[in-house]
């Protein structure tokens, strides 16, 4: 009975001319592994994540040839602005781009994002001086608002049984970006000195030493925008009936007929009615933002201590050296989250995960200032240890708030409410790296301090983040829709 009624409800609703009512048949027919769609989502995520940190393994030298410091331990404190410049232009955009996404669809919104980074990435790569850098990388990031849409691409391509390794794959691409961007930002930088037998020091790649490793993204942020083009738009095109349910909810329609078809609707149209007064999305978006905010502090902290000299407490480490630990990091991420992420989620729910991974990593943090005492292959074991697990603490934690995030909205509302977490996420992030920035700078003249002094500080406030992170995962803090 409850199959023939979806079938009926779904035959009711479909329109011919409506692409996400082509989408939604297709995922009723489609059997079998969607794997050309994940693998799609995943390169535009990774199209869209790689820019945003590939900066840091170089920025400490790049912000040091624009000669704008005038000390060594000041580094830090301009590298800071030019690292959150991205962020502060995508918090003022997101929710335009969610809202643009809801009404003239998803694949538009994706298409400028993934053409921004061809652009003005490039254009960065280029930069000459201090303000440039900051301008190029405030203008990518004003244009680069596909995060909240593609995940509400996501949600709306996959059948239920896969919607959880879909946003998985969002945040592993995510995550994967945040580290492969770097490695190569590492690799790539300053090709004339890494590589003289290869780039020439009067060669293009000489005069703009940081121009390779950006041109490279721009290059396959070109391609994902060519196979961009071949992407379905998932968005409904029809003006949806109040009185019935949406065509992404007739799929779930057994679930709907165990209550009362119209006590459910009723409910459901009261209690979402407001994005804003919708506490499980809400409640979800407020502890994103927390462990955001320590995701990209720690980013920036971690390529700032590692470039750093010894005496300043850091490791001393050249950009090529950090590359090759975070290309480490990104293979690690990429193992756990293909083959055991979806099966804790489903084992312990995405509340759980968030949970457990940001406990675990709290301790993990606490043994940083302890593995910069180390010196050659134990220094080399410990820290990639660290940085491998660190980051598929951060990303699993990130994933499951993704998830509780989705679960909490609409079909309709979905593209707004992505928009929303992106504004509030980017403004956290964008007082990550300016804040890290200052503080390290800040603990590079405290090395005598008596309480935690030098990188001791640093890694203790990323650990009171953290902790207030977890803390905010628990009732009643954090709510969750009934499903």
């Amino acid at each position: 009975m409850a199959e023939e009624y979806a079938e009926c409800l779904l035959e009711n609703k479909f329109h011919e001319n409506c692409p996400g009512c082509k989408v939604d048949q297709m995922k009723r027919l489609r059997r079998g592994f969607p794997f050309s769609e994940l693998l799609t989502v995943w390169l535009i995520v990774l199209c869209t994540a790689l820019p945003i940190s590939s900066l840091f393994p170089f920025l400490y030298f790049m912000i040091g040839d624009f000669n704008i410091a005038k000390k060594e331990e000041d580094i830090g404190f301009y590298a800071g602005f030019v690292g959150c410049s991205f962020m502060l232009g995508r918090t003022l955009t997101s929710v335009i781009w969610g809202i643009v996404a809801d009404r003239y669809g998803r694949k538009p919104v994706i298409l400028v994002g993934t053409a921004s980074v061809v652009i003005f990435n490039t254009l960065f790569g280029l930069s000459v001086n201090f303000w440039m850098a900051i301008i190029t990388r405030f203008c990518l990031g004003s244009f680069n608002g596909l995060l909240g849409p593609i995940k509400a691409y996501a949600m709306e391509t996959f059948r239920d049984e896969y919607q959880g390794l879909a946003l998985s794959a969002v945040s592993t691409a995510w995550g994967i970006g945040l580290i492969i961007g770097p490695a190569m930002g590492g690799f790539l930088a300053q090709p004339a000195k890494q590589y003289p037998s290869l780039f020439l020091e009067n060669s293009v790649f000489g005069k703009f030493p940081y121009l390779l490793p950006c041109l490279a993204i721009s290059c396959f942020a070109l391609l994902v925008t060519i196979i961009s083009l071949r992407i379905p738009e998932t968005l409904h095109n029809h003006k949806i009936d109040d009185d019935a349910l949406s065509p992404d909810e007739s799929f779930d329609a057994h679930k709907a007929l165990s209550h009362d078809p119209e006590s459910h609707k009723t409910t459901e149209r009261n209690e979402k009615s407001s994005l804003l007064k919708n506490w499980p999305l809400i409640s979800s978006i407020i502890v994103y933002c927390i462990f955001s905010l320590h995701d990209m502090a720690y980013t920036e902290i971690f390529s700032l201590w590692a470039n750093s000299p010894r005496k300043y407490g850091g490791l001393g480490y050249s950009s090529a050296d950090v590359g090759s630990v975070l290309a480490i990091s990104g293979f690690g991420l990429l193992i756990f989250q293909l083959s055991l992420y979806s099966y804790a989620e489903r084992l312990l729910g995405p509340t759980m995960v968030t949970r457990i991974s940001g406990s675990l990593a709290l301790v993990l943090l606490s043994t940083y200032p302890l593995i910069a005492k180390l010196s050659g292959l134990a220094l080399t074991l410990a820290l990639n240890c660290a940085s491998v697990a660190k980051n598929v603490l951060a990303t699993s934690a990130i994933t499951g708030l993704f998830i509780l995030q989705n679960r909490a909205v609409r079909q309709d509302q979905r593209g707004a409410a992505n928009g929303i977490a992106m504004t509030a996420m980017s403004l956290f992030k964008a007082i990550g790296p300016a804040a890290a920035g200052i503080i390290y700078s800040w603990s590079e003249k405290r090395l005598d301090a008596a309480f935690l002094p030098g990188t001791q500080m640093v890694f203790f406030i990323l650990n009171v983040i953290l902790a207030l992170g977890v803390v905010m995962t628990f009732k009643p803090f954090l709510a969750q829709t009934q499903h």
